[in-house]
C-alpha cells in the first residue's frame, strides 16, 4: 500500500475534526447534513471524516490573528 493511500484512509472522529477546526463537534456534524464534508459511517452508525478532506477544507480557513 502506497503512503498516500494510507493517508486517506485515517478516519477522524467529529471531536478530533472540532479541534483542528475550534468549533463544537455538532457543529461538524450539521457541516456533514448540509454537504459540506463528507461522513463515513461506521457499523454503530458513528461518523467519522476523511484526514485529507478535513485538512484541505482546513487550508482554506483563515488564520486567526494573535489577540493583543
Amino acid at each position: 500500500m502506497s503512503a498516500q493511500r494510507a493517508d486517506s484512509d485515517i478516519l477522524l472522529t467529529p471531536s478530533e475534526v472540532a479541534s483542528m477546526f475550534r468549533v463544537d463537534p455538532k457543529t461538524v456534524t450539521r457541516w456533514a447534513k448540509a454537504g459540506k464534508l463528507s461522513a463515513v459511517r461506521t457499523l454503530g452508525g458513528h461518523r467519522r471524516y476523511h484526514e485529507a478532506e478535513v485538512r484541505s477544507l482546513l487550508e482554506g480557513v483563515p488564520k486567526q490573528r494573535p489577540t493583543d
